[in-house]
């Protein structure tokens, strides 16, 4: 990879052939996560396959395209550092619930299209939250991110959630043939090929599970060789104030959980996501999620998966994720090279993906070593969230029988910690305690003249 010394690492444009290999790496990253919300909100719309197909082939395009804006930018969209944007899983249950209850697709659409208007109006004040993420937050949110995504890459290694072999031997020792394959290329191959380990862990496995018969692929004759998704294909979208109020609230969810992902981004780089850059992210969401309600996909965010891939790599150019972003496009377009990647098994992606989401919570980790957690309640900070962050995790139903504005925010690990971090931040190190200030407090509260700086200074010893 050409380097100058006037360039930063995100800016660095690798050779094609670089360039290909890794943003294909990250295209098989965060596949199987992105036809999922097309996949379950299709079947429970009890849509025909042909429909079910041509919702993923949209999906497809506009994550495509929504990558595109995030990495490469325009005025004033897209945060322009490697990001992966892909449908969020904080929609779903709203979206099943509103097409289940007569609604539709279109209704559905109309209130994706509302919800990122909103986003983009928002944007800014977002935007000016930064100072609320300090190491002591975003080491946290980054860790919460981490851990929640530990079991998807469980279930993917087991056999995918409701496959008929879930749990079979045969599907965790191919899970743990990719991983080992990750890790021998990772610790003993030469640089180049080092950084696309996970790329060739899932080739090595690929070629194990089609002749043991792990997979075949049918499916790639059936598929068409081209297909456009033409906008409102399913009718003109519908505007319901129901529909509406429950979108908005899943977009607020996506704006903290995005937020988090590009703080996290930030972090691995080395280019720090300021509040404006920041808005600019959350802006591109917004416009992201407006395209994805007229070309008949759903509400668009930050993928947490590929942030670990960017650590794990060390690739931070987002010219690698925005050429990840073109073979989105191209696989939204022709319907067969979809197929192909779609035909790659459940256990492949998941030993993969127990290296990357694994690298994030470490990548958390590191961030909280810069925090000083002596005299303080930093670490009161930090245990609480991560126990709020993942209670949804490990009990899915925790909340079932709460409303379902307060599930859709809880129920995602994610926003859960995220706001639990932010909340007793500033409970702990910048509100009144005990009757003084914190700064004043011995030593349930921060050392006196300390209380923003035992908080902030790692921030400002890493810039």
């Amino acid at each position: 990879m050409a380097t100058t010394a006037d360039v930063h690492p995100v800016d660095e444009i690798p050779p094609v052939r670089q360039l290909a290999a890794f943003g294909l790496q990250h295209v098989l990253a965060m596949y199987a996560g992105a036809v999922a919300v097309p996949l379950i909100v299709g079947g429970a719309l009890k849509l025909s396959p042909a429909d079910l197909a041509y919702l993923i082939t949209a999906d497809l395009l506009v994550c495509g395209v929504a990558t595109l804006i995030q990495c490469v930018g325009f005025w004033r969209f897209g945060v322009r550092l490697p990001v992966m944007q892909g449908c969020t899983f904080a929609a779903v249950s709203p979206m099943v619930l509103i097409g289940t209850t007569g609604g539709g697709l279109p209704v559905i659409y109309g209130s994706v299209i509302v919800a990122g208007l909103t986003i983009m109006l928002l944007a800014p004040l977002f935007g000016r939250l930064l100072r609320f993420f300090p190491p002591l937050v975003t080491g946290t949110v980054i860790l919460v991110i981490g851990l929640s995504l530990l079991p998807v890459a469980g279930n993917w290694a087991a056999g995918g959630a409701g496959a008929k072999d879930f749990g079979e031997p045969r599907n965790l020792a191919l899970a743990g043939f990719v991983l080992a394959v990750v890790l021998g290329v990772q610790r003993f191959a030469p640089a180049f090929l080092s950084r696309i380990a996970v790329l060739l862990g899932i080739a090595a496995g690929l070629a194990v599970a089609v002749p043991f018969g792990f997979t075949d692929f049918g499916g790639v004759g059936d598929a068409g060789w081209v297909g456009v998704s033409t906008p409102f294909h399913f009718g003109a979208p519908e505007f319901r104030v129901s529909a509406i109020v429950s979108m908005l609230v899943v977009a607020l969810v996506t704006m903290t959980e995005t937020t988090g992902d590009l703080i996290a981004v930030g972090e691995l780089t080395g280019r720090k996501a300021e509040p404006r850059p920041l808005a600019d992210g959350l802006r591109a969401d917004g416009l992201s999620t407006v395209l994805g309600g007229v070309f008949n996909t759903f509400p668009y965010t930050a993928y947490a998966q590929n942030v670990g891939l960017v650590g794990m790599t060390r690739v931070r150019s987002r010219w690698v994720v925005a050429a990840a972003g073109g073979i989105l496009v191209l696989l939204g377009l022709l319907p067969k090279l979809g197929a192909v990647v779609a035909a790659i098994p459940a256990p492949v992606l998941g030993g993969a993906g127990l290296v990357m989401f694994g690298t994030v919570a470490a990548s958390g980790l590191r961030t909280l070593a810069r925090v000083d957690f002596k005299g303080n309640d930093n670490l009161t900070v930090v245990a609480v969230s991560v126990a709020i962050g993942l209670l949804p995790v490990g009990v899915p139903t925790v909340y079932a029988k709460f409303p379902d504005w307060f599930q859709t925010v809880m129920d995602s690990g994610i926003s859960a910690g995220c706001l639990s971090a932010i909340v007793l931040n500033l409970l702990f190190n910048h509100l009144a305690v005990k009757g003084g200030s914190a700064a004043g407090a011995e030593p349930a509260g921060l050392p006196v003249g300390g209380g923003e700086k035992a908080v902030e200074q790692p921030r400002e010893e890493a810039v």
